[in-house]
């Protein structure tokens, strides 16, 4: 029998969002929204290029916002997003 995988709380919780629609794709727009305050949260592929974790983690540090490198790749996080192109960035909106 096949075991199943244990999905993490950040998941979960970066799952609840996508089906929200409350999440903002992309590095370019992503560093804009952070840039302006308008995120609440940062999720990391795992194999987000190191320039863009840099930029990323400079300017959440600016504003003391979490910064969640999750364990998927840009390609499962693209498969969790449900688009046809690789995700290394994603954030999530303020309510």
């Amino acid at each position: 029998m096949a075991k199943k995988k244990e999905v993490s709380k950040e998941i979960l919780g970066l799952k609840k969002e996508i089906t929200e629609g409350k999440v903002i794709l992309g590095t370019k727009s992503v560093l804009k929204n952070l840039k302006i305050g308008l995120l609440s949260k940062v999720y990391l592929a795992s194999n987000c290029p190191p320039q863009v974790k840099k930029d990323i983690a400079y300017y959440a540090g600016l504003v003391k916002l979490p910064v969640v490198v999750l364990k998927l790749d840009n390609e499962g996080l693209s498969v969790l997003c449900k688009k046809h192109f690789f995700i290394s960035v994603l954030g999530v909106k303020r309510r």
